[in-house]
């Protein structure tokens, strides 16, 4: 088998799973792109198997750690073990991140099901190669309707893949109805943004919700509504959502009438909604798409997020609760926090926090993979000044 010699103290030799060009001392073989590669140290030993992708920053991903293949088998054990942790973890499997890339040891594939619908992205060129074998475990496994393949990612292009969506099984399913939190959304699994929902804020879609009784809610980046909707069910007294996009507001004023939620909805840039929006909420939620989606954007990312938490603990006096999302892995936590920190010095105010919000359980975090923990969330209360 063909394969790659890894330099020393590459980041593979403390856990990670992925192999750049820069942490290699020698190429073995004719490896060729998509192929499975063995990987081995600079005595010779060996580290595992990896899928290869010379053209991608991320030129090698580990998957075993073993020598293995990547047939039949290998998706059937991987996938049923990766079905059977949502099990375990007590999650809806009918509304669920099935497999989630590296954190289920199936580097770039993603699975979600709504109900007997699958959405299925390859984001590695080993797995792209492969998704007819995918698409048929998947279906030995869970007899789905319908498997939709969802490949329109940013993230192809790094990988030399080229963009498409088009069925792998069954027929198009076209919009229906899913239901999360008691709430009832309309979800269009090809048209939809993402493969249909946000899957990973579901749980503090609910946490949030358990503190809006009686509150006057303000969902900033609404999208279909999550939040928004999550709050008028728990009996906010009045509900707000802002997004920019006409699509999204109008998904969300369909996901009340269907609810029979009463939500106004305002098609507004959330910027400069917070700049002439006035002090009438009592709790205000940010969960802003990624402002950045590398490193060379961070900064510029931060200053927007200063710029949205300095707005809205403006808008709120004591109190009043503040609850902002951040789904870039390249924010820290304590980044992130220290963001809202240095925000509530400029406004003037003390901040309490109440609690911290993760991305749910169906997108497992890999200790060792720091990528695979990308989404943060705190809930914080102004309080009188100390």
């Amino acid at each position: 088998m063909s394969g790659l010699v890894i330099a020393p103290r590459a980041r593979l030799f403390h856990g990670h799973e992925w192999v750049y060009a820069g942490e290699i001392r020698k190429t073995f073989g004719d490896p060729q792109p998509g192929e499975v590669i063995t990987l081995k140290d600079f005595r010779d030993r060996p580290l595992g198997s990896a899928i290869y992708n010379p053209a991608s920053l991320i030129v090698a991903r580990r998957f075993s750690r073993r020598r293995q293949d990547l047939d039949a088998d290998f998706f059937r054990r991987r996938i049923g073990r990766a079905v059977d942790y949502r099990r375990r973890m007590a999650l809806d499997e009918t509304l669920c991140r099935l497999v989630w890339s590296e954190s289920d040891g199936l580097p770039g594939l993603i699975v979600d099901r709504y109900g007997e619908h699958l959405v299925v992205q390859a984001l590695t060129l080993g797995m792209h190669q492969r998704l007819e074998l995918i698409a048929g475990v998947l279906i030995d496994l869970l007899s789905p309707a319908s498997i939709l393949l969802r490949n329109d990612s940013p993230v192809l292009k790094a990988e030399g893949i080229e963009p498409e969506i088009r069925m792998l099984h069954g027929e198009t399913p076209g919009s229906f109805e899913v239901t999360a939190n008691e709430v009832v959304f309309e979800v269009d699994l090809l048209d939809g943004q993402k493969t249909g929902l946000y899957l990973d804020q579901l749980g503090a879609h609910a946490e949030v919700a358990a503190m809006a009784k009686g509150l006057r809610v303000l969902d900033c980046f609404t999208n279909q509504g999550g939040f928004a909707l999550a709050c008028a069910r728990a009996g906010a007294a009045k509900v707000t959502a802002v997004d920019i996009s006409a699509p999204a507001c109008e998904a969300t004023r369909r996901n009340a009438a269907r609810n029979g939620l009463e939500i106004e909805v305002i098609e507004h840039n959330v910027f400069d909604f917070l700049k002439h929006a006035q002090a009438e909420y009592d709790l205000i939620i940010l969960d802003p798409p990624s402002f950045t989606r590398n490193k060379k954007s961070l900064h510029d990312a931060m200053r927007g997020y200063k710029e949205i938490h300095l707005r809205s603990l403006k808008l709120l006096e004591k109190g009043g609760l503040l609850s902002t999302y951040c789904c870039s892995h390249h924010a820290s936590r304590e980044a992130f926090l220290d963001n809202l920190v240095a925000a509530s010095v400029d406004a003037k105010k003390s901040l309490r926090l109440l609690s911290e919000h993760h991305q749910r359980a169906d997108h497992p975090v890999l200790p060792a993979l720091p990528e695979t923990s990308y989404l943060k969330g705190f809930t914080v209360e102004v309080i009188p000044s100390i």
